[in-house]
């Protein structure tokens, strides 16, 4: 039992220490005819983040309106 309280905390301190020294490496030079030519272009090319955003949303709430409707359904 005492193995089981002491696993979490444990867990949770190795992360934190291990996290600190991770770095992304940085990103290649860019093609020499590509991204960048005409100004000062945001990187991605403007991809639509904010429709997956909202899609994201979407599909947790009714998930959640599931959860919700499956646990009134059961407490009758």
């Amino acid at each position: 039992m005492k193995l089981k309280k002491l696993l979490l905390p444990t867990l949770v301190l190795l992360f934190i220490a291990f996290s600190q020294n991770i770095s992304a490496q940085d990103p290649p030079p860019p093609p020499s005819g590509g991204h960048g030519l005409e100004g000062n272009e945001p990187p991605g090319g403007g991809s639509p983040v904010g429709s997956g955003l909202v899609l994201l949303l979407a599909m947790g709430a009714a998930w959640g309106g599931k959860k919700y409707y499956d646990h009134r359904k059961s407490a009758q």
